[in-house]
């Protein structure tokens, strides 16, 4: 199961650590070799807003993880087991959040959007979600951008909103 584990970790991260070795909580991603450049996570969805809501999921889930594994479990059809062992692996919670939230709005299962991103996760998200045409300007990104929105509605999280998504909720503040 641990090496099972570490191998997820891996594959989604970009960066090989036993699985303990990662704090979901944190913001940077540190290469235990690395000299002092620490890179900052971010999803690399090509999409500034969601990049900057998807680092807050991962403050959010790092406080009440329970509360994040029912919203992927009740509203993104995502199995229990699956994203407990994901988030056991040491993986982001937003990517797994992305993976699923992207894997509802396109009809498909949490795991293949995460086998997706398994084949090129340097390339960020913005890559895999091309390759699902699910990228910026499709219905599918729309769609994941404006279930984030109800994500931290449901969280009772504040969440500013930018022009797009002022237009789609009109009748709350920003």
């Amino acid at each position: 199961m641990y090496i099972r584990s570490a191998l997820i970790a891996a594959l989604l991260t970009g960066i090989a650590l036993p699985a303990m070795a990662q704090d979901a909580t944190d913001a940077p991603l540190a290469v235990a070799d690395a000299p002092a450049a620490v890179a900052i996570w971010t999803a690399a969805s090509g999409d500034d807003w969601l990049d900057t809501w998807l680092a807050d999921v991962n403050t959010y889930a790092g406080r009440y993880r329970g509360a994040f594994v029912d919203e992927l479990v009740r509203y993104q059809g995502a199995p229990r087991a699956f994203v407990t062992e994901l988030l056991d692996a040491g993986a982001r919670p937003a990517d797994v959040y992305l993976a699923c939230a992207t894997a509802r709005a396109l009809g498909r299962t949490c795991r293949e959007i995460v086998g997706e991103w398994r084949l090129d996760p340097a390339g960020g998200w913005s890559e895999v979600l091309a390759r699902l045409e699910a990228g910026r300007g499709t219905e599918t990104f729309t769609r994941v951008r404006r279930g984030l929105v109800s994500s931290f509605d449901r969280w009772a999280r504040p969440i500013r909103l930018d022009a797009a998504l002022r237009r789609a909720f009109p009748d709350r503040e920003g």
